[in-house]
């Protein structure tokens, strides 16, 4: 008899461990919110490199712009000189 009492509780307690467990639809829900936090964190990382690139290309316009300015103002006055007017 005990034998049997301790059978039936064995089963009773792997029944119990099983059905505690999450569900199928749990564990899918748990998956795609997985995948969906790595495509937020990959299009972040996207954006960011995005703007990171945008600001370098910025800052390598404006530097072309200055050393033109700075070019045309040395050129501007070496002529200047070169014509017996007033240096800069």
């Amino acid at each position: 008899m005990k034998k049997v009492l301790s059978i039936v509780a064995v089963a009773a307690l792997s029944a119990a461990f099983v059905s505690c467990g999450p569900s199928k639809e749990e564990i899918e829900a748990k998956e795609k919110a997985k995948a969906d936090s790595i495509a937020a964190v990959a299009q972040a990382q996207a954006d960011s490199l995005a703007k990171v690139a945008e600001a370098e290309a910025a800052a390598a316009a404006e530097a072309t712009a200055k050393a033109a300015a700075d070019s045309t103002r040395m050129a501007d006055s070496v002529a200047a000189a070169s014509k017996g007017g007033k240096k800069h």
